[in-house]
């Protein structure tokens, strides 16, 4: 039990409490918990007047959460995660993990690789649903604007916790059919590049572009680095990007002479985090996500 004010928030009430909210309906929170729909509705108005708060708006279609509802969202997941270990089902992911889990995470890896895993994340946990928050903007996990975030620098904090996926090298690249036709490169120059727009001049693959290759063969440039990978899968020019894009979109690396090796030797490389609050790591809809996401994007 939970202390409130002059009252105890019992396990129970908080178990209807996230019932509904993910149910949307008084009805269907009574189906999934086995009760009747009017001791969902009693008891959860007696929750509501146990905080103090109303959690709820009710409509004729349903119920739709109020602001104090997401307020107190996290910790009655915290309560759930901790009464599924006090009953030794914390491990039963297969029929716990449900509701929504938020991602933040760069447009490139939401398209090429999140999106794609995203049909067998849902036929493994049928009852989550994700949404993806691809923006080169990182929304803020301490303040719950996201549940987990997929990230190229590591975060820190001591309410976040963060494991390491994988190290990715970048290299130069292009389709394999201008690959074919450019041969061995003899000045980084000699070929059409596909560059970072001038907002984002101060990124380190950016930089390098801008150090080794001439202005007049920049035949693209775009912060979206989407767009970038489909103009250089389209022949446009060769595109600086991770390893793993070359391989996931069927890219190949270029081809250069031993005199640019030094130049690529100064190849940027990033390494690839997975970000969560600690009160939600082990909520089993985020932990369900996690163990997935670890999975998919952990190095071999």
């Amino acid at each position: 039990m939970v202390k409130t004010q002059d009252h105890d928030v019992r396990w129970d009430d908080v178990r209807i409490f996230l019932a509904v909210h993910r149910q949307r309906t008084l009805a269907g929170a009574a189906s999934r918990l086995g009760l009747d729909t009017s001791t969902v509705s009693r008891r959860l108005a007696a929750l509501e007047a146990d905080l103090g708060q109303r959690l709820f708006e009710r409509t004729r279609e349903g119920v739709t959460p109020a602001r104090a509802a997401e307020r107190v969202l996290a910790a009655a997941e915290a309560m759930e995660a901790a009464h599924a270990r006090l009953t030794r089902e914390a491990s039963d992911l297969e029929r716990l993990a449900e509701g929504t889990v938020r991602i933040s995470t760069a447009p490139g890896l939401a398209s090429v690789f999140l999106a794609p895993a995203l049909p067998r994340l849902r036929k493994r946990h049928p009852r989550l649903a994700i949404e993806l928050e691809a923006s080169v903007g990182a929304l803020d996990l301490m303040r719950h604007e996201a549940d987990l975030a997929v990230r190229s620098v590591r975060s820190s904090g001591a309410e976040l916790v963060t494991t390491k996926l994988v190290s990715a090298p970048w290299i130069a690249a292009t389709a394999p059919r201008l690959a074919q036709r450019l041969g061995t490169l003899e000045a980084w120059s000699d070929a059409e590049w596909i560059q970072w727009d001038r907002d984002l001049a101060s990124f380190h693959a950016a930089r390098w572009v801008a150090q080794h290759v001439a202005t007049h063969v920049i035949a693209l440039r775009t912060s979206d680095f989407s767009t970038q990978l489909a103009a250089a899968r389209s022949g446009l020019g060769v595109v600086l990007c991770p390893v793993p894009y070359v391989t996931a979109l069927g890219l190949v690396a270029v081809d250069f002479a031993p005199s640019l090796a030094a130049a690529a030797a100064s190849w940027p490389t990033d390494d690839l985090w997975l970000v969560g609050h600690r009160a939600l790591r082990e909520v089993p809809r985020v932990a369900a996500v996690w163990d997935f996401l670890t999975a998919e994007l952990r190095s071999p």
